[in-house]
């Protein structure tokens, strides 16, 4: 019966001693500047997306084959 009564007063002072810090303690936020950009909506009509441009009508120069890997190659 008493190892009970010294568990409850130390469950009740642990939980008033957490409800202290919480309520004292340090909980400013380290202030820091943020910068985000914004798109607004203002009712305009949404520009057409940019045409893509044609391919280069240049042929394309084959590359020569890779040699064969050996056992100890890693790339």
């Amino acid at each position: 019966m008493r190892l009970l009564r010294v568990v409850a007063v130390l469950v009740i002072l642990l939980l008033g001693g957490l409800a202290g810090y919480a309520y004292f303690g340090d909980m400013r936020a380290d202030p820091r500047e943020t910068r985000l950009p914004v798109e607004l909506d203002l009712g305009q009509p949404v520009p057409a997306p940019a045409p893509e441009p044609a391919p280069a009508a240049t042929p394309a120069v084959p590359t020569p084959p890779a040699p064969n890997a050996g056992s100890n190659d890693l790339d």
